[in-house]
């Protein structure tokens, strides 16, 4: 039985992001892969969505340029023959002021050849923000339940 492309795919990429050895992801990227992370690219303009491997690669710069991961746990997965789903949670540490950032993310990846093609991230969005400004967010409340 051969490995599945996922686990290929999330061990060059942490050591694209933490080491900066962008050639072994390089090669598990399709030259025209659909990537996107949803978050708030106000914040964070690494996130969004991105077409090509020159995007993606010029992306996975940007991350390391700001993080470093410390840990990831995976909650939840799901493999398919092309494709993965996960639930993360990310233990990280921001470089610009060394403080610490924890992170779920629920991500949906299909792999073609067995490159990555496509992929889509789910960020939890406000308790990022909330850590990177320090600050809890107070929305309104917009109903009472009795």
């Amino acid at each position: 039985m051969t490995e599945h492309c996922l686990w290929r795919f999330s061990r060059a990429l942490h050591r694209a992001i933490n080491e900066r050895r962008h050639d072994e992801v390089e090669d598990l990227i399709d030259d025209d892969v659909d990537w996107a992370i949803y978050g708030p690219i106000d914040m964070f303009p690494f996130l969004g969505a991105r077409r090509g491997k020159a995007a993606v690669l010029e992306v996975l710069r940007q991350i390391a340029d700001n993080i470093r991961v410390r840990r990831f746990d995976r909650e939840t997965i799901m493999l398919g023959a092309d494709s993965a789903a996960s639930m993360l949670r990310y233990s990280l540490t921001a470089l610009d002021s060394d403080k610490p950032i924890s992170l779920r993310i629920a991500h949906f990846a299909q792999f073609k050849a067995g490159k990555l093609a496509s992929i889509r991230i789910l960020v939890d969005t406000f308790d990022l923000v909330e850590q990177a400004l320090g600050r809890p967010i107070h929305l309104p409340k917009i109903s009472s339940f009795a």
